[in-house]
């Protein structure tokens, strides 16, 4: 049995005393094994000349109530190969105050908690909790293959508030987060292309991605070979703030004199925006009322179902058919909000049709991003934008192909 217990942990060394530091601090000083032979950390090479002695003051786990010190004797050794070289001691990390075992203690419970309750809970500093947590992340996040991405999915997430955006890409059959860029301009966006590489860039076939102009001129600079295709949800919401919304207002401002039915269509609003599906019983019988009682608001309603059936016509030949008719009716209903959408939406057509081939949308990164405000609302926001959006990698690593 060995001699002291508590020398199990500390490889190469005894101990000589304990010493209380008032009520909560332990202080425990080492000493080299008499049975140890130093090894060199350059080469590994064991020698038993010492050149110096250092003494490091480092910090181990807790022991129950106490907060645990150690002092050691580091060695450099007179190594034959690398010459004065520091002693190779696995359960120092590095030339950190640290012990390998308290900082593997401060990644696990920085997993769960926030730096900052991490810190407050041993009583270390928030940059040390941070850079330990920072150095794990660039551990374990690892790089895609960059060769075997077909298809992407962009969008932008608010980073700060104060409408400062960042944009991330995710590979849209892993789900990996590739990139995250702060901005949304395309001087932000460029960079992601110049990690791809031009070889990766043209085995790209198709992003998805909002109605963003910058986003879609990276894509058709960088890639070929691929299509834009632009997401359902950002353009029927688009429609519905820019059209819906829009012709609703009008109609309250013509009933200025019949205050019953103007009240009824200015509390519409989220009435009409939300889906269909996911109305109540009582707000669907409300819904059909409004929509009989008012024809601009039924034109603009229709218009909007109509809109979506783009997404899922069969084949691209289809889907031209359905947006031909579609821009007809726009055009024809008279209504000025209405005509102005179609016509812009004229532009970004080709994206629309190519999700009759492309079956890819925004949807994944709507969910992630939800997850991003809970990893954000835990750190109370992050002064370092690289470790948070290391901390986003880490918390998508992707599925296995």
């Amino acid at each position: 049995m060995h001699a002291n217990p508590l020398a199990l942990f500390w490889e190469g060394f005894s101990v000589a005393s304990f010493t209380q530091l008032g009520s909560q601090s332990l202080q425990i000083k080492l000493q080299p094994a008499a049975d140890y032979i130093p090894c060199c950390s350059g080469c590994n090479q064991n020698t038993r000349a010492v050149h110096d002695t250092s003494i490091r003051r480092v910090r181990e786990r807790d022991l129950f109530q106490y907060r645990v010190w150690l002092e050691v004797p580091v060695r450099r050794v007179r190594c034959a190969t690398c010459g004065p070289k520091m002693e190779r001691l696995p359960w120092l990390s590095g030339r950190q105050p640290l012990t390998a075992a308290m900082v593997s203690w401060v990644e696990a419970l920085v997993r769960l908690m926030p730096v900052q309750h991490v810190a407050r809970l041993l009583g270390l500093h928030w940059h040390t909790v941070k850079a330990i947590d920072y150095r794990r992340l660039q551990r374990e996040v690892t790089e895609p293959d960059k060769r075997r991405i077909r298809h992407l999915i962009m969008d932008e997430f608010a980073l700060f508030k104060g409408h400062r955006y960042a944009t991330v890409a995710i590979d849209a059959e892993t789900q990996q987060v590739l990139w995250i860029g702060e901005g949304r301009s395309r001087a932000a966006v460029r960079p992601f292309f110049e990690w791809l590489g031009p070889e990766a860039c043209a085995g790209i076939e198709a992003v998805a991605m909002d109605m963003n102009t910058a986003m879609d001129l990276e894509v058709q600079h960088h890639c070929p070979n691929a299509r834009v295709v632009y997401d359902l949800f950002h353009v029927v919401a688009k429609f519905g703030r820019e059209v819906i919304d829009r012709v609703r207002v009008d109609q309250v401002n013509q009933l200025r004199h019949d205050k019953p039915a103007r009240k009824v269509i200015k509390r519409s609003r989220w009435l009409l925006l939300r889906n269909r599906d996911n109305l109540k019983e009582d707000q669907a019988v409300k819904l059909k009322e409004l929509l009989q009682a008012n024809q601009s608001l039924m034109t603009v309603y229709l218009l909007k179902d109509q809109l979506k059936e783009l997404w899922y016509a069969p084949s691209e030949d289809e889907a031209r058919q359905r947006w031909r008719d579609w821009f007809n009716l726009a055009i024809s209903s008279g209504l000025r909000p209405v005509q102005q959408f179609a016509r812009r939406l004229r532009d970004y057509r080709e994206g629309i049709v190519a999700s009759a081939r492309y079956r890819l949308n925004t949807s994944v990164l709507e969910g992630m991003n939800n997850k991003i405000k809970v990893i954000k609302r835990m750190a109370y926001g992050y002064r370092d934008s690289d470790y948070f959006f290391l901390k986003i990698k880490a918390a998508f690593p992707g599925k296995v192909r």
